[in-house]
């Protein structure tokens, strides 16, 4: 059981998380690989509804994802993007990615080596990782736009979704944690962290919600 002070310190993470951009037309979309294949139909539902001509769909797979998606994060991206429409001149596909500082290079090269002009960038994620995502762009990548999109869920719904409340909660955790670390390694801009945030990601950890934590000294 979820305690009612675990949600309410989760329910503070997960509103940081979102970035609130409403989403505007860019040269292309980057859709980012995970455990979670409602990325790929929001990536879909963006395209159908005119905001990019093309899709980067990146990543590899991770101890999350090699059962579910032995074929790599992308790939089964791409399928369900056929599979909804989405024709495959319009997706390329990105198969190594490993960690979000991947996807964002990776993809980047790929473009270019393809010859696409990009200018703007709509990044596609788990609802809980668009801060991180956008984040991350800006510092690598800090001469395109940068905009984020995830599916419009509250934390209940995307919880029932998933339908494990500990690895989103893990993962909401981990992805804060980033948000506080990765900038001094150099792998994102800085953002300012409300004290409410800062204290709630600290009794998720004193509660142990840790198991996406990534080592530091």
């Amino acid at each position: 059981m979820i305690s009612v002070q675990t949600w309410s310190d989760a329910q503070l993470l997960s509103d940081f998380q979102q970035m609130h951009h409403e989403p505007r037309p860019c040269s292309v979309a980057i859709g980012l690989g995970s455990h979670d294949l409602g990325v790929a139909d929001v990536t879909v539902d963006l395209y159908k509804r005119g905001m990019f001509p093309l899709i980067v769909f990146t990543g590899a797979t991770n101890r999350t994802t090699r059962d579910r998606m032995p074929r790599g994060e992308a790939e089964h991206y791409r399928e369900r993007a056929l599979e909804l429409g989405v024709p495959a001149s319009a997706i390329l596909v990105e198969p190594n990615a490993l960690n979000t500082g991947d996807n964002i290079n990776f993809s980047r090269e790929l473009l270019a080596e393809r010859g696409v002009y990009v200018s703007s960038v709509l990044l596609v994620s788990k609802p809980y990782e668009e801060r991180r995502a956008y984040a991350t762009a800006r510092r690598l990548w800090p001469e395109a736009e940068i905009a984020s999109a995830s599916a419009p869920m509250t934390l209940s719904e995307y919880v029932d979704f998933i339908k494990d409340p500990r690895l989103v909660l893990d993962m909401l955790v981990g992805a804060q944690q980033r948000l506080l670390v990765y900038p001094e390694q150099g792998f994102m801009i800085r953002q300012e962290v409300p004290d409410s945030v800062a204290a709630a990601y600290e009794r998720l950890c004193t509660e142990g919600f840790t198991s996406r934590l990534v080592p530091t000294d």
